[in-house]
């Protein structure tokens, strides 16, 4: 044994942490805490990032982490051999952003593996790739006039008041519009999730367009929409199952004190129902 691997060995039975715990061999701060060129690298499978919504399992005891980096505050530790899920498709700098049990953050690629990645790809122009484009939206928060919730991190956003006149910080999130209009891809350019767009409104989807059109709503299927406007308000949700005239799960940018959620939820006769695909 060379004496590199011998010191780490000793460091290795015990390290007290910031806050004066003492931490096992396995916690994630007290491997973050060994130098760069002792870590090794992020496992070739990771290397280059894989699919949005990859199912990932920790190596060690690891720390969630606010944003990309050792400098980050530690927002909970993971046990070893948890399943986590990706929150974008790129790492930054060998660090993911993922989600473990409904907290985003961030974790070093170094003590991940990949365990599995989703059976339909969230880039493909198809009814099953929106709704991947879909869940991977929930949890942000409502961002008026907006379209971008890749990657959540530590500027996130938050959003407080009543819109529109409702404030927004950080730098992710959607209104309704903007959610669905990403999720369609429409137009074609909009399929970037990191990139900020919000081309169409409530009244946009209301009326015609080459790229949707209207269908009777009991002929309602997954990734179909349904869209109300009238004297200057409007919301629009994207179908997932369920009776169209009566209960429903959709996904939607709810509001500002909702954000982006999956729910199961009625829409008034005022909706109607229109198709991209």
């Amino acid at each position: 044994m060379n004496l590199k691997l011998t010191v780490l060995t000793a460091v290795s039975m015990m390290w007290v942490g910031c806050d004066g715990t003492v931490q096992g061999p396995d916690d994630g701060a007290q491997l973050e805490a060994v130098q760069d060129d002792d870590l090794g690298s992020v496992n070739s499978e990771l290397s280059t990032g894989v699919p949005l919504g990859s199912v990932l399992a920790t190596t060690g005891n690891l720390n969630l982490r606010t944003g990309p980096g050792t400098s980050y505050s530690i927002r909970l530790v993971i046990p070893k051999g948890a399943h986590v899920v990706t929150q974008s498709a790129a790492a930054s700098n060998g660090w993911y952003n993922i989600k473990y049990n409904g907290t985003i953050g961030w974790s070093s690629g170094t003590y991940l593996k990949l365990v599995s990645t989703p059976a339909v790809s969230i880039t493909a122009n198809t009814r099953d790739g929106a709704i991947q484009r879909a869940k991977s939206g929930v949890g942000g928060t409502y961002w008026w006039g907006h379209g971008r919730w890749v990657p959540f991190g530590s500027n996130g956003g938050s959003c407080t008041g009543s819109c529109p006149s409702c404030s927004h910080s950080g730098s992710t999130g959607a209104d309704c519009s903007g959610y669905v209009a990403k999720i369609w891809e429409v137009p074609s350019s909009n399929s970037n999730l990191q990139v900020d767009s919000h081309p169409y409104s409530t009244s946009s989807f209301y009326g015609s367009n080459s790229q949707w059109h209207s269908i009777a709503r009991t002929s309602l299927v997954k990734a179909d929409a349904l869209v109300y406007r009238k004297n200057g308000a409007g919301h629009i949700v994207l179908y997932e199952s369920g009776d169209g005239w009566n209960s429903f799960w959709a996904y939607e940018a709810k509001g500002c004190s909702y954000g982006i959620r999956h729910n199961s939820r009625t829409a008034s006769s005022a909706y109607k129902s229109i198709r991209h695909y």
